[in-house]
């Protein structure tokens, strides 16, 4: 037992002393480096001893320092062409053999941070080989190679195609969100509408499951989801449950980013919005370094206050000569945005674009020409120089896209003619352009034929035939198109006399075509186009209806607004009208908390518009805390949708107070609309100067009629007369005006206050006789819309009987002479029910 003791011993003691012989002491150097330079030093010190790990680990801690630091301290260009990282590169391309498949990735992927050339050999064996791999990569490898793949612009190359077959066998055994989100960014651009599907089922699944620090994977979950130009919300609301919680902790940049992936996508949510304005603010006196300072500016000076926006241009102006061609435009674009006025700071921004012409690419040279015209910059030189930098754009480029945004922007200029060369090269490509694109170029050749002298003397014009050739184009592409979901993105933007005029019949006619594909998933987009363009089309409307009343539990509870909007709007009430609004407001109702303020308003007004006022809504909407939190959104909202869900706020409660009087709502609106009233005082048209004119013919005199009379809850009626019991006329004994006293009482008078408003002999009537334009009907439809009708229903509740003189009817050719127009006012006025 005692030889066999001895035996183990002399074993341990061998072992020990061998321990030593077989350490790694160069990979052992590199794990204690801390900076890039000791890396450096290890590699040139032990050249003929690297082996493929230690290069791994050596490339591996360079990249690993980079990301460590700031943007603006990052030393790239350093490593790139330091002797030591030649020596690496050599060396890894020869092992490559040797390399296992994640080495062979983490290489690829760490070089190219490190910006090694794409095309350099080094990158090319790298990707040969794992292409060779390809089918047994592990799944982590897997994603990393396909963000290489992307970063080498191969993200349509047969390659990726492969991958995102190796995703579709493999994905229902993808768990880990990381990798799946990876993989969805990347295979975008060559994924079929089942595999798209599959995908988002996949992801919003995991998101269940996602821990609610994991930002990057609930970032490029939305980043895909704008890829594939697919609004989700509740993939959406999930991933902003994730990225709100981590706000608090987001730089300048992510926030940025984010804000534009919502902006790209329509998301709203007012408090994402407010945690990000809170945060914006905190990182103003850390932002002084040009890159951070110029996304914290893009991001928080729309939704500032005058106080904070006022400092933020005062740094700006401080940094304006430091900003780099990017920034300089990003800056051009916010003030642009923020509508601002200050001098100062725009010729810095101007120089700074005057500096960079030479790097800006034709899609930056748009951008920031239409920055400065929106701005009102005047600067003849700077102009006449992007204007020559447009056209010689315009005459090389053959990117249907790019010629239209570059003609859209050249039309502009104020020129009072188009080179050749540039109508060449929009009849070369107009063949190939979207409806957006060629409604833009529409637009930009009206331009050019009012500014156009030449145009009067040509016949036919060149302008007419490229227009005559849009009209065909556009007919073709709606003759050939066969999917509506296709259809509904390019019609998204499209609007303008052109596209009315030519396309709209057709459009509406092709949608009919295509009433079989109007599902739960596109029911929301085509209302919204189909009110967007005036025209009530019956067959649409009822498909609609159908569609959100069979699946309106498949359908988001916020896009109730938007499936609602065309029936409200054009006052069109579907067979099934009662159903479609019961199932809608209960379908909504148990998420009204979760909307954002102005959105419900809007819902709410479009719902009273069609005389339905749920209680549970209205009282929601008229309360202290709900009006807080609208006014802290409206604050952030842009001006034209801030001014819309005032508008719209103010229209509801005097809806709910007219119509609903037991909700108890006040009238809290006397401010709003007398500001409005003031504002609004304006020419009028010669239409209304001739139906007063012959209304005072026909009632006795001027003093029997009112013009522009203010009713109680600032109802502007075109014209008031009075009528006595046997429907005789009445005078106007004095001039009165409407006016609201402090006590929210309606008094009559020349100026007095106390005076209560007269009350009228018995039997009489007031009569609101109102002119009813083209604005208020469909362009195809003689039926009022749902505006004009909530102001009769008002007006007949204040005591009025309301007589409308739609425009169809005075401008026909029935009523030619002024015979015939009295004739008809008198049958309006006293013989009507």
């Amino acid at each position: 037992m005692m030889f066999r003791l001895r035996g183990v011993g002399s074993c341990f003691q061998r072992l020990i002393h061998k321990v030593p012989m077989n350490r790694d002491r160069v990979l052992e150097q590199l794990q204690v480096c801390s900076a890039e330079d000791h890396v450096f030093d290890v590699v040139g010190k032990n050249k003929a001893k690297l082996t493929v790990d230690h290069v791994n680990k050596a490339v591996n801690m360079l990249w690993r320092f980079q990301k460590d630091k700031p943007e603006l301290l990052r030393t790239v260009d350093f490593i790139k062409t330091h002797p030591q990282f030649l020596t690496l590169r050599v060396l890894a391309e020869n092992k490559i053999a040797l390399m296992d498949d994640f080495m062979l990735v983490d290489l690829l992927y760490s070089f190219l941070r490190l910006n090694v050339d794409h095309h350099d050999s080094l990158v090319q064996q790298l990707v040969s080989e794992a292409w060779l791999r390809l089918d047994k990569l592990p799944l982590t490898s897997l994603s990393k190679f396909a963000i290489c793949l992307n970063d080498l612009r191969l993200h349509h190359s047969p390659l990726m195609g492969q991958i995102a077959n190796i995703v579709d066998r493999k994905l229902s055994s993808i768990d880990d969100a990381r990798i799946l989100t990876t993989f969805l960014i990347s295979v975008t651009s060559l994924v079929s509408p089942r595999l798209r599907d599959a995908l988002i089922r996949r992801a919003d699944h995991l998101l269940d499951k996602m821990d609610p620090s994991s930002v990057n994977n609930a970032r490029r979950v939305v980043q895909f989801l704008r890829n594939i130009k697919c609004i989700h919300r509740p993939m959406l609301e999930k991933c902003n449950q994730i990225l709100l919680c981590n706000v608090p902790r987001m730089d300048a940049e992510n926030i940025c980013m984010l804000i534009g992936l919502y902006q790209s996508l329509q998301f709203h949510n007012f408090d994402f919005k407010l945690a990000v304005k809170q945060r914006l603010a905190e990182l103003i006196d850390s932002s002084i370094d040009t890159h951070s300072f110029t996304k914290l500016f893009v991001s928080l000076a729309p939704v500032a206050s005058p106080e904070t926006r006022d400092g933020l241009e005062s740094t700006a102006h401080m940094l304006g000569e430091e900003f780099d061609a990017q920034q300089v435009m990003a800056i051009a674009e916010t003030l642009e945005e923020i509508g601002s006025r200050n001098l100062s700071l725009m010729n810095k921004i101007a120089s700074g674009i005057q500096r960079n012409l030479d790097i800006y690419n034709p899609v930056e040279v748009t951008r920031v020409t239409r920055a400065l015209f929106m701005l009102h910059y005047q600067n003849p030189e700077l102009f006449t120089k992007l204007r020559n930098l447009l056209v010689g754009f315009l005459e090389r480029s053959f990117f249907p896209s790019e010629v239209t945004m570059l003609t859209r922007v050249l039309s502009m200029f104020p020129s009072p003619h188009l080179e050749e060369a540039v109508i060449s090269r929009l009849n070369a490509v107009v063949s190939q352009c979207t409806f957006n694109d060629l409604n833009a170029i529409s637009f930009a050749l009206g331009k050019w034929v009012r500014n156009d002298p030449s145009y009067r003397h040509s016949t036919p014009s060149r302008y007419v035939r490229l227009l005559q050739t849009l009209s065909r184009c556009g007919r073709s592409r709606l003759q050939t198109t066969e999917r509506l979901d296709v259809l509904l993105e390019e019609l998204r933007y499209v609007s303008g006399e052109w596209f009315e005029e030519m396309l709209l019949e057709e459009t509406m006619a092709t949608l009919q075509r295509m009433m079989d594909q109007i599902n739960w998933t596109n029911v929301s987009e085509l209302a919204l186009f189909v009110a967007r363009t005036h025209q009530v089309c019956p067959p649409l409307m009822e498909r609609i209806a159908s569609v959100a009343v069979q699946d309106i539990q498949k359908i988001h509870p916020s896009a109730m607004y938007s499936i609602l909007l065309p029936f409200s709007f054009f006052n069109y009430d579907p067979e099934e009208a009662d159903q479609l609004y019961d199932v809608c407001i209960q379908h909504f109702t148990p998420h009204i908390s979760s909307f954002d303020p102005h959105l419900l308003v809007l819902l709410a007004y479009s719902l009273a518009v069609a005389d339905y006022f749920p209680e549970e809504l209205i009282r929601e909407i008229f309360n202290i805390d709900f009006l807080g939190k609208l006014d802290t959104e409206l604050e952030m909202l842009p001006n034209t949708l801030n001014m819309r869900t005032r508008l719209r706020l103010m229209e509801l409660n005097r809806a709910v107070c007219l119509e609903c009087p037991e909700f108890q709502v006040p009238w809290f609106h006397d401010r709003y609309c007398q500001h409005m009233l003031d504002r609004g005082k304006g020419s009028v048209s010669p239409v209304q100067q001739q139906i007063h004119k012959i209304l005072a013919e026909v009632l006795g005199g001027m003093n029997f009629v009112k013009a522009a009379e203010v009713t109680p809850y600032f109802y502007t009626l075109d014209y008031e007369c009075i009528l006595d019991k046997h429907l005789q006329p009445l005078p106007y004994s004095k001039p009165g005006i409407l006016q609201i006293s402090d006590r929210e009482k309606i008094h009559w008078g020349p100026s007095s206050l106390d005076t209560i408003r007269k009350e009228l002999p018995p039997g009489a009537q007031r009569v609101s006789i109102d002119f009813l334009d083209s604005k208020s009907f469909g362009k195809n439809s003689h039926h009022v819309k749902g505006e004009a009708q909530i102001r009769k229903r008002h007006l007949e509740i204040l005591g009025y009987r309301v007589v409308q003189i739609p425009h169809f009817e005075w401008n026909s050719m029935e009523l030619s002479t002024q015979q015939a127009w009295m004739e008809y006012l008198k049958k309006k006025i006293f013989l009507s029910p």
